[in-house]
């Protein structure tokens, strides 16, 4: 099963729980060879069943692209102080112009 924690993390919010620590609510095990599965659930809401966990296939897989998309960004733009300099020494578009460099290269979809 793929991207469990992701689709774990949509199945709550679905029931109403945003937040889900996974060292204390929730524990994923996965053993060498097999696929990894829910070893500890304490939420207050019931544990998911394989069927209800692949409804969120697609979701999940969505999600794990997007967050991809964001941290390869997010390690190639320069620094905020960088940043803040292009604006100040050469103004907002040429800062757009940066930017947008990276943003082309890891498109969101």
């Amino acid at each position: 099963m793929t991207n469990l924690p992701t689709k774990i993390k949509l199945y709550a919010k679905s029931k109403g729980v945003n937040s889900i620590d996974f060292l204390t609510d929730v524990i994923v095990e996965q053993l060498a060879g097999e696929d990894p599965k829910i070893k500890t659930w304490n939420l207050s809401i019931d544990e998911p069943t394989t069927d209800q966990l692949n409804n969120f296939e697609t979701a999940a897989n969505e999600e794990v692209t997007l967050q991809t998309v964001l941290n390869n960004r997010a390690a190639e733009y320069p620094s905020v102080k960088d940043q803040l300099d292009k604006i100040y020494h050469e103004g907002i578009d040429e800062w757009k112009k940066l930017i947008k460099v990276t943003k082309d290269k890891y498109p969101k979809g």
